[in-house]
């Protein structure tokens, strides 16, 4: 079934077409936009008017472009930022009468979920076991924990994200070691609140998970975060995006959720394999599978 999910985060607007069902999800389109809402949050708790025209003009040229690729269902998605917004409903108004869509605003269980739906679908081999699955977003961090087959047991939505910790600390280019120590103890601080099962795998998914495996390639484990800690700490970030092929706003943004993955990794004694899909992917399996 071809479908399409248009995701609003705090960091970015995503859009992803793709084929769902039994086999697993093959992209058929995927597009980014850098709306940044949670840094507009964080001045005074709501959306400024003239974001909310940008972020529905986003929105409306992606589910353009989905239905060009053929997208027969586009369903529109919301995550941290917009549940935290105390205007939301002037957004999803404006989603509405710009865009004819009506909008889903996850809360942090459903994120969880569909992000561990959308990780444990898409590996190239089933995840045996308990598994674990992290979510870095830009305002939070969903951890799920569950198996494969039965679904999600135990999750939390956790308030430390790639863009909330950038904002509350990073001035610098490059980053500095004086700001990596602050991101790093807020990041640990906030984990260590929460006690997850013990697992036998545990994934990364989210922006700052795709973009580090082109910095240290699969797996994230202690040597390969603080590796790529040191890559972001010796250029600019103008730089390393050059040399990486990283778009240089999210290679701002890295260190930050760096840091909130080796902090997860810590508290899940597990390192983490980056994963080949996440909440977008989630999504859509839930569309084809209700289609079905």
């Amino acid at each position: 079934m071809l479908c399409a999910c248009i995701d609003i985060g705090s960091n970015t607007t995503r859009v992803l077409v793709a084929e769902a069902g039994a086999e697993g999800v093959r992209e058929v389109l995927q597009q980014r936009a850098f709306t940044r809402i949670g840094r507009d949050l964080r001045a005074n708790g709501a959306i400024p008017p003239e974001r909310i025209a940008e972020i529905a003009a986003v929105v409306d040229r992606q589910l353009d472009e989905a239905r060009r690729a053929g997208a027969l269902t586009v369903q529109v998605v919301a995550t941290a930022a917009i549940r935290a917004a105390r205007n939301r409903d002037d957004l999803l108004a404006a989603l509405r009468s710009i865009c004819g869509v009506e909008a889903r605003v996850l809360d942090g269980h459903e994120e969880a979920r569909l992000a561990f739906l959308g990780a444990t679908r898409t590996l190239p081999e089933p995840a045996h076991g308990d598994v674990a699955v992290v979510d870095v977003g830009g305002g939070s961090t969903e951890i799920a924990v569950g198996t494969s087959g039965g679904g999600v047991a135990w999750s939390r939505s956790l308030p430390v994200g790639s863009g909330s910790l950038t904002d509350h600390h990073r001035r610098a280019d490059p980053v500095t070691a004086e700001e990596i120590a602050a991101m790093r103890a807020e990041a640990e601080t906030v984990v260590a609140a929460v006690a997850p099962p013990p697992v036998d795998v545990a994934l990364a998914v989210g922006g700052s998970a795709a973009s580090l495996r082109r910095l240290v390639g699969p797996m994230l484990g202690p040597e390969a975060i603080e590796r790529a800690l040191a890559e972001l700490q010796a250029g600019t970030a103008a730089a390393v995006a050059a040399r990486w092929d990283i778009d240089e706003e999210r290679v701002h943004l890295l260190p930050a959720g760096i840091l909130v993955l080796g902090a997860a990794s810590r508290r899940l004694a597990r390192p983490l394999q980056i994963g080949c899909g996440g909440l977008r992917e989630g999504v859509l399996l839930e569309i084809a599978q209700a289609g079905a």
